[in-house]
């Protein structure tokens, strides 16, 4: 997703506290961290395919992370936070990977193999069943109203999608199987591996991240061909500024310091949005199956919010 205490100008990204890792919640960054997540991260899929009609999916991918997180490092680097040790480094990388490179690349993968974007949000929607699992397995069981919301979130997204075709073939197939899985493990592990203070976490994370997905880029061959269209230009600054910068940032908050069922209840939001952003920019309308999964998916999101308490 530093001598002077001067905001530095990283416009979109909100001047957290230095040592907000050790600090307890704090209500307000509580509920942009989730607005973050809700509302950007549901729009990136509208930003994500402009993007696309310029740059191929890892080197868009790669660059973007490499952007957002030398920009992130650097900034906290001249307000005077140290850097981070080997050994955090080293988390970052690793959660890096989980996180970026194999979920969210495996998601691009799927994509430009002819996954609809309709079944690659309803895998995304499977997240958040999969870190409760993961967050079983390291000692932290959901209680009933997070599983219930759980369900009921899954459910509302399984609607949403009702009618998606799989194409891509198997390996397609298997990207989606493991991208959701590699993200949810990511996220629950990292809160025990030994992660940078702060913001740096995600900076860490994404400029590793960046760095392996311009490899994966080198390693298939991808290539430009020709200046990108403006819209795309545009659409990938969005992804930078706001996707990673503002919305990694804020999911990197809210695992430090909310549930992992709340952290990853995005996952339920996000195509509501994107669908909701279809009608607006794209003349789509919503049926009586969309509306009804909108409705399991805002109870299944105060399920989760009521679970966290």
């Amino acid at each position: 997703m530093t001598t002077s205490t001067a905001p530095l100008p990283l416009a979109p990204v909100p001047a957290a506290p230095p040592d907000a890792s050790e600090q307890g919640p704090h209500r307000g960054w509580l509920l942009f961290s989730l607005f973050s997540l809700y509302v950007i991260w549901g729009s990136t899929y509208l930003a994500m395919r402009f993007a696309l009609t310029g740059f191929p999916p890892f080197r868009m991918a790669g660059l973007r992370f490499l952007v957002a997180g030398g920009l992130l490092y650097t900034g906290l680097r001249l307000r005077g936070q140290p850097g981070p040790g080997a050994r955090q480094w080293r988390a970052g990388a690793l959660t890096g990977f989980l996180l970026l490179v194999v979920g969210n690349g495996g998601i691009a993968f799927a994509q430009n193999l002819g996954v609809p974007s309709g079944v690659a949000a309803l895998v995304v929607g499977s997240m958040p069943l999969w870190t409760a699992i993961f967050g079983a397995a390291f000692g932290q069981r959901p209680g009933r109203a997070e599983l219930a919301g759980l369900v009921l979130g899954f459910a509302g997204v399984a609607l949403l999608n009702l009618g998606g075709d799989m194409s891509g073939g198997a390996s397609a197939a298997l990207a989606l199987l493991v991208a959701p899985m590699s993200w949810a493990f990511g996220s629950v592990w990292s809160r025990r591996l030994p992660m940078p203070t702060g913001l740096m976490t995600p900076a860490t994370q994404m400029l590793c991240a960046g760095v392996m997905m311009l490899g994966v880029s080198f390693a298939l061959g991808e290539q430009m061909h020709g200046t990108p269209p403006m819209k795309a230009v545009f659409s990938f600054a969005y992804l930078v500024l706001f996707g990673s910068l503002v919305a990694f940032s804020a999911y990197g908050y809210l695992l430090r310091h909310a549930r992992p069922a709340l952290a990853t209840s995005y996952a339920y939001v996000n195509p509501g949005v994107a669908v909701l952003l279809g009608v607006v920019f794209a003349g789509e309308t919503l049926g009586p199956l969309t509306w009804g999964a909108m409705a399991a998916i805002l109870v299944a999101v105060m399920l989760l919010a009521r679970g966290k308490r």
